[in-house]
């Protein structure tokens, strides 16, 4: 009986114990198990292929090799990191004012596939709604292109994107956007460095796609 008594005090003791090491267990775990934001959005581009690699030609003359391929910069276009929208025939400021989006965070991955890169750009970005009330779906116009700089700056790729975005009423919401298919051929040495991506909003990617006309008789 004595001996069953103090097994009982003994186990009493133990309990606080175990869910003190329980809480301290749990707390440690919790900073190692919370992703960053770079970690979140460096998963946007997925975990490596398991498949074998394939083995890549040779590089045409002045060409960089397979495993050597610059990855230009990405940066958002001067003027375009945000954009307003109002009802019709307001100006998007002030209270009239129905949503805005504002690019927050950019990520690239190049990939060489014979003489052509093909390229991922990841956006995040966040809309809030505006004075003039939002409504709950929307589109935000965006552009990703790149671009070889310097003088007479001239355009390699460009391609528009409508994101559709859900946006309770009065609310702020944060989306993200993988371009995948922007596709360009691989840049000579001499001109690499001149490389850059863009990124930027942009309203005429809003605009209705012009009919095709029909062939005359």
């Amino acid at each position: 009986m004595v001996k069953q008594l103090r097994s009982s005090r003994n186990a009493l003791r133990r309990g606080p114990v175990i869910a003190l090491a329980l809480s301290v267990a749990l707390a440690s775990v919790s900073p190692v198990a919370a992703q960053s934001l770079s970690d979140r959005f460096k998963s946007l581009f997925g975990g490596k292929s398991d498949e074998p690699a394939q083995t890549n030609p040779a590089p045409a003359p002045g060409q960089p090799p397979a495993d050597d391929v610059d990855c230009p910069q990405v940066t958002v276009r001067a003027g375009a990191s945000t954009y307003a929208a109002a009802a019709p025939g307001k100006q998007a400021i002030g209270n009239d004012v129905r949503f805005q989006a504002t690019v927050t965070k950019m990520a690239r991955e190049c990939v060489r596939n014979g003489g052509e890169i093909t390229a991922r750009i990841g956006v995040q970005g966040r809309v809030i709604a505006g004075p003039a009330g939002a409504p709950s779906s929307i589109e935000v116009p965006l552009r990703v292109a790149v671009v070889q700089g310097g003088v007479g700056e001239k355009v390699i790729a460009s391609k528009a994107y409508r994101i559709t975005v859900s946006l309770p009423e009065g609310g702020s919401v944060p989306f993200t956007f993988v371009a995948e298919d922007l596709v360009y051929p691989v840049p000579s040495v001499a001109v690499a460095d001149a490389y850059v991506f863009y990124v930027g909003f942009d309203p005429q990617a809003l605009a209705p796609e012009p009919k095709a006309r029909g062939k005359k008789k």
